[in-house]
């Protein structure tokens, strides 16, 4: 019953995306990493919410809840402020400047150095953090949630080329490659509009099962008395877990929202290539911005399914002493019937194909237009520049296989994935910040203070010894990271001063879309706003 759910929706899914954008235009470098500049609201919100919505969230954030409570909210709610700053200041400047990836927009606002080492961070981040992050909690997702090891009957020790493997590891290097080769596939041969369709299919896909474990696990807690009588029952046997503000010991503390979390939040989602290119392809600057706070919108729901399950497995499952990132697999595995299991599994793994193959396109754009086109092969057609991004990708996806498994042991894998992504996060947005804002910022200004950033970060990170010397000072490290992204505008607001661009930069007009704004932007975006301080407050009480 749970192969054949999970075998009928992944089908489905992947023929209707076929018949849907089989005559889709994939050979331009346009029509492969843009999707022609073709995309529609709903396709652009369907697509950034599944390109979200891995198993690095599904899996890490509920990890999160388990561990801390409702307060790991923040990394859904805030971002609907980043959101809406995307839709009404970041997306209109990037469309107008036609841009592919955002190192494009640097080289423009800058200089080619500045381009090449953003260029080359993103690729080094992509290919050796992010992409082997979805892999690696892809597989422990879906390894808890159908019990492969029963499935399978790999039970015992396997021996293999003379070393002894216990039966979780062989799991996890099966389903990590599994998972690969299937993306491998998907972005081989998709561009951008083949890829946002089974988005936006396995988007209402996961919606629908993740609200569906939800009404289950809250049944379960009552003892079939309802979602209402589950939902009290929570209440009252641990009433601190689903306060929004937290505790001082808490992943994300109340005081962080304003510091580091809003950076992240702000950095994901208005300059994180991944992210943005599903925007860059929008058909008009109206329909990126209604796609953009239609997705802001279905973020405020998102605490229902992607933190309210975290803290019923802390409920339910505490005191069988398992890991955080095992508390979602564990709880659908439990309590959702076995005819929903594997229709949930199939779009669980389209969410795991959706990140990755967001990555391995994105990827892809930044090594070909960004590597391939300045260095290797200045002169080459359309044609050979989306040839080579089809072979990089395949480079990649192996080498994220063979590096994903290495992850395994890790606390918690979404704290990971944040501490890791502060990186770089926090340099790149801080100069496109101040690039957009500053007009007569200098190009050498930027490149100082992206290398500045990357350094700071990675000494409290990686030298013995710095982080406690830094969290003496900052206390928590998200404040440590708005600290680090005030000195970085500071350095370049400065420098501009002391030592201008000797032209004021402009932002020419280098796109064929309509660039006229959505009338309805600003209404809803207030509307949006007010959402999340009411969220925040209703929980504090």
């Amino acid at each position: 019953m749970i192969l054949t759910s999970f075998l009928a929706f992944t089908v489905f899914a992947a023929v209707l995306t076929y018949f849907i954008t089989r005559n889709s235009e994939k050979a331009s470098a346009t029509g492969f990493f843009l999707g022609g500049r073709s995309l529609t609201f709903p396709i652009i919100a369907g697509s950034l919410l599944l390109t979200n919505l891995s198993t690095e969230q599904m899996v890490g954030l509920n990890g999160a809840a388990f561990k801390d409570g409702l307060s790991v909210m923040a990394w859904e709610v805030v971002a609907v402020i980043a959101l809406v700053l995307m839709a009404l200041f970041f997306l209109p400047k990037f469309l107008r400047a036609g841009i592919t990836t955002v190192p494009q927009f640097l080289e423009n606002r800058f200089d080619r150095r500045t381009q090449s080492l953003a260029n080359m961070v993103f690729l080094l981040a992509y290919a050796f953090l992010l992409i082997p992050i979805i892999l690696y909690s892809g597989a422990v997702g879906l390894s808890e949630m159908l019990d492969l090891k029963s499935l399978t009957g790999i039970t015992e020790p396997v021996s293999f080329l003379g070393s002894i493997y216990q039966p979780d590891t062989v799991i996890l290097w099966l389903t990590v490659f599994m998972i690969g080769i299937m993306g491998g596939i998907y972005t081989r041969f998709g561009g951008l509009k083949t890829l946002a369709v089974l988005d936006t299919i396995n988007g209402i896909g996961l919606l629908v099962g993740g609200f569906m474990i939800v009404w289950f696990a809250l049944n379960k807690v009552s003892d079939g008395q309802g979602i209402i009588e589950g939902w009290n029952v929570l209440k009252t046997a641990n009433p601190e877990r689903l306060n929004s503000i937290g505790t001082s010991d808490s992943s994300v503390p109340f005081s962080t929202l304003f510091t580091g979390v809003a950076l992240l939040n702000l950095f994901y989602w208005c300059t994180n290539q991944q992210i943005i290119q599903r925007t860059l392809g929008a058909s008009s600057l109206a329909e990126g911005q209604k796609g953009v706070l239609l997705t802001a919108g279905l973020k405020l729901l998102g605490p229902i399914y992607l933190v309210i399950p975290g803290i019923i497995a802390f409920h339910l499952f505490a005191k069988d002493g398992i890991s955080n990132d095992q508390a979602y697999g564990t709880l659908v595995r439990e309590v959702l019937p076995p005819q929903f299991t594997g229709f949930f599994a199939a779009v669980m793994v389209g969410a795991i194909l959706s990140s990755f193959n967001a990555a391995l396109n994105s990827t892809s754009a930044l090594f070909s237009l960004g590597f391939y086109k300045h260095v290797l092969n200045p002169k080459g057609s359309e044609e050979s520049t989306v040839r080579a991004a089809k072979i990089f990708v395949v480079c990649i996806a192996l080498a994220a296989m063979f590096v994903a498994p290495l992850l395994a042991g890790q606390d918690s894998i979404f704290g990971y994935l944040q501490n890791m992504n502060a990186i770089y996060f926090i340099p790149i947005f801080s100069v496109v910040l101040v690039g957009m804002l500053h007009s007569r910022v200098p190009s050498i200004a930027a490149f100082v203070s992206l290398i500045l950033g990357l350094v700071l970060i990675a000494v409290k990170y990686f030298v013995p010894g710095m982080d406690v010397a830094f969290d003496s000072v900052f206390v928590y490290n998200f404040h440590f990271l708005g600290f680090v992204f005030a000195l970085l505008c500071l350095v370049m607001i400065v420098w501009a001063k002391v030592a201008p661009r000797e032209t004021a930069w402009t932002l020419e007009m280098s796109t064929p879309i309509d660039m006229t704004p959505w009338k309805g932007a600003k209404f809803a975006s207030a509307i949006l706003v007010i959402a999340v301080i009411s969220i925040y407050a209703f929980f504090a009480l």
